[in-house]
């Protein structure tokens, strides 16, 4: 994000959906998901909910700026623990500035969940195959939507329930380097827990370092190519999330309309 996008969060999703409640929170957890984003853990309000994708409204106390933040967990965490996670990437727009700067265990925030841009089905909805294209912090949501995802297979393992038969899903991530792609290790962890529906690949478009053994499979160097998404779109099956830089997004919309993915069926999310 940068500090011109951010700077206007209000007015850019001004026609964004957007609960009527504005709710506490308190920080109860902080650590370094990468050498420019922090990962945010708060205890929210028992009347606080969101869907798999959507961002919050971040309201610092004494700070006139307001943030806007997807949220980077699962609905699932907020059901057992109460909790929901942010990962922020360092720039000198205040509310970001903020949490890496002057943000310390036990502040106390407000925050309003909003957005249109989210993975909700109904045990009745017919089943997709998810297809998550990520680009630097853009992981967020998609991250969100993506552990979501696994929570509604742990639900209904055989998809012979009641509950929503849930498809494959496939991420497509790309960042700078190897450090900048953040939740690595959980993300090729639910591809292991659940290999014969969840896969990924990592593209590394800036790497000097040497890569680590456990993320070789997965790699890819350079950006994400007509090839790489081809075999993972059907037009009949395939629903897409976006969310990154607007000049991939704009490349990777190209792309899916000319493999014959409907444009109902590419959802995104712009950030910067």
């Amino acid at each position: 994000m940068s500090s011109r996008r951010q700077m206007d969060h209000l007015e850019r999703t001004a026609s964004n959906y957007r609960q009527d409640g504005v709710y506490p929170a308190q920080v109860c957890g902080i650590m370094d998901e990468s050498e420019t984003v922090k990962r945010l853990r708060l205890a929210v309000h028992p009347d606080f909910t969101f869907r798999a994708g959507q961002w919050v409204d971040f309201f610092i106390p004494g700070m006139e700026k307001v943030g806007g933040f997807s949220v980077c967990s699962s609905p699932g965490l907020l059901q057992k623990e109460g909790v929901i996670e942010l990962a922020v990437k360092y720039t000198q727009h205040p509310p970001a500035h903020w949490i890496h700067t002057k943000c310390t265990m036990d502040s106390h925030v407000a925050m309003r969940v909003g957005g249109n841009f989210f993975f909700d089905p109904l045990p009745s909805d017919p089943s997709v195959d998810l297809l998550l294209v990520a680009g630097g912090v853009g992981i967020n949501p998609l991250y969100s939507i993506l552990l979501h995802a696994a929570d509604l297979l742990r639900q209904n393992p055989t998809n012979a329930g009641r509950g929503y038969h849930i498809g494959s899903t496939h991420l497509c991530y790309s960042a700078k380097n190897t450090q900048e792609l953040l939740f690595k290790k959980s993300i090729i962890n639910v591809c292991k827990e659940f290999p014969e529906k969840f896969s990924c690949d990592f593209h590394i478009t800036a790497q000097t370092a040497d890569i680590d053994q456990e993320l070789q499979p997965y790699m890819n160097r350079g950006r994400l190519s007509e090839g790489g998404l081809r075999c993972h779109v059907d037009p009949n099956t395939t629903l897409c999330y976006l969310c990154g830089p607007p000049p991939m997004i704009e490349s990777v919309v190209q792309t899916l309309l000319s493999l014959g993915l409907s444009q109902e069926r590419i959802l995104f999310e712009k950030w910067w």
